[in-house]
């Protein structure tokens, strides 16, 4: 391996920062978007089973929230409902669109960044064989006698980079696609869940009753 950085020349290093950098943002996230830590498949029945007779205490939201990701939109969405009894339907839809977007920001972290490396890799290696064309023709003599050593190290640079640049480019484009479809898939699932229990929440909101209309002038 070490060799083959050798003959690279100094146009790979940025692509190893690039490689380090879109392994680490990978495994990150792999392990970030799992099911259990996103969305529990089995977690909106809970939670309407806990609440089907009456709001749960505030150590049990709280536990909620700890839960996943989609347990924290499911806990504000009851702090809304206890800490404002008489809270309207817009304004619970709305808390519970606020949490959803911050869980999605939280989703979408670094995907930006792998998305960039999957994109800018083949431009990096690409430089790397200009680099390297560049030495090919330095090493040719006015005279037309060319330096063999400076040709090879020429034809290193370019194809050792170019070949680098897309071996990190399309893995990097496969997961970013990958995660993203992830990301979509979860931002679904959180929708579908905070529509079925808005209107299960509402049964526990206390209705003002309507003013009498003022009767007539005697």
């Amino acid at each position: 391996m070490l060799s083959i950085i050798e003959a690279a020349g100094w146009p790979i290093w940025p692509l190893i920062v690039c490689s380090v950098a879109a392994l680490t943002i990978v495994i990150e996230r792999l392990l970030s978007l799992r099911a259990a830590r996103i969305a529990p498949a089995s977690l909106l029945e809970e939670v309407l089973s806990v609440t089907r007779s009456s709001l749960p205490a505030t150590d049990v939201v709280n536990k909620l929230a700890e839960n996943s990701l989609l347990g924290g939109v499911f806990a504000t969405g009851l702090r809304s409902v206890i800490n404002e009894p008489r809270i309207a339907e817009e304004a619970l839809r709305q808390a519970f669109e606020n949490a959803g977007r911050i869980a999605m920001h939280r989703l979408e972290r670094y995907l930006n960044t792998l998305g960039t490396i999957a994109a800018v890799a083949p431009l990096l290696g690409l430089f790397g064989t200009v680099i390297g064309m560049i030495e090919i023709f330095g090493s040719q003599a006015p005279s037309g006698a060319g330096n063999p050593q400076l040709l090879a190290h020429g034809i290193s640079i370019a194809l050792y980079n170019t070949a680098f640049g897309l071996l990190i480019a399309i893995p990097a484009l496969m997961f970013y696609r990958y995660f993203r479809g992830r990301v979509d898939e979860y931002q679904l699932t959180m929708e579908l869940a905070a529509e079925r229990l808005v209107p299960h929440l509402m049964r526990f909101v206390v209705r003002t009753p309507p003013v009498p209309a003022a009767e007539g002038a005697r």
